[in-house]
């Protein structure tokens, strides 16, 4: 390459611009690949790689692959902000690899909540995707886990007119709902048990605000399934749960809620 000529030029910064480059043109990149374009070792590539997951401009998803990163999607450039749903989507998939079971982002508007983006389960047994749907925040799990986010009395003026009706509803009033927040907020994580329908059970924690919206991550399980996983199962999901949510505010300079 010309630039090779340049006596200025600084080979690691050059190479991670290449790499930089190529997330931007192919999407993914292995380290085998890096390696090969850079002309270095594999254990070079992977260094360089994992330098740029440091700093947010390429995440690893599932099967090992390197992807753009947080910081990468915000040079999209003028005129182009990157959606949520761009942003979120290398931490959706990396914890969908780690539970195997029907993965959310969920965006809080009031007192309501939208499922913006996920990925199902291959399971026989499984949740099917309710992306575009809406739902009231105090009966699903990442609804708790937003609303347990915000200062009482903001809760209450959410809830002015009293809770919105809904099938299979557990908590009936702003007391009920009070309490189920301040568990939230001991356990740093909601709890939905067929409350947003029958024969779903999910978890979900708060990522906070992210490029304005207020999100949450969730783990959707049939209740069969849940019921009968043992406490380390749901202990190892719900951790991997709240690090993929650790790891986005990190990424976008989040304070913790």
């Amino acid at each position: 390459m010309e630039q090779k000529k340049d006596p200025y030029r600084i080979e690691a910064v050059d190479r991670a611009l290449v790499l930089l480059t190529l997330l931007g043109e192919r999407g993914e990149l292995s380290v085998t690949d890096a390696g090969r374009e850079l002309g270095v070792a594999p254990s070079t590539a992977h260094r360089l790689l994992s330098t740029l997951c440091h700093r947010g401009f390429a995440v690893q998803a599932e099967n090992r692959l390197y992807r753009p990163g947080p910081q990468c999607l915000r040079l999209a450039g003028p005129g182009r902000e990157p959606r949520l749903p761009e942003l979120i989507r290398p931490y959706l998939e990396r914890l969908f690899s780690q539970v195997g079971e029907t993965v959310h982002l969920m965006v809080r508007t009031g007192s309501e909540v939208r499922f913006a983006d996920g990925i199902e389960s291959g399971q026989p047994l499984r949740v099917g995707l309710r992306t575009g749907a809406r739902m009231p925040a105090y009966c699903t799990s990442g609804g708790k886990a937003m609303l347990a986010d915000l200062p009482a009395t903001e809760v209450d003026a959410l809830h002015a007119g009293g809770l919105a009706p809904w099938p299979g509803e557990k908590i009936k009033d702003l007391a009920g709902l009070h309490r189920e927040l301040r568990a939230v907020r001991r356990h740093h994580f909601g709890l939905n048990q067929d409350e947003s329908e029958p024969g779903v059970t999910a978890i979900g924690a708060s990522v906070g605000v992210v490029a304005g919206q207020h999100a949450a991550l969730t783990i959707a399980v049939p209740t069969a399934r849940f019921t009968l996983a043992g406490t380390t199962t749901v202990a190892a999901m719900t951790a991997a749960l709240r690090e993929s949510c650790e790891e986005i505010r990190q990424a976008f300079a989040i304070p913790a809620p």
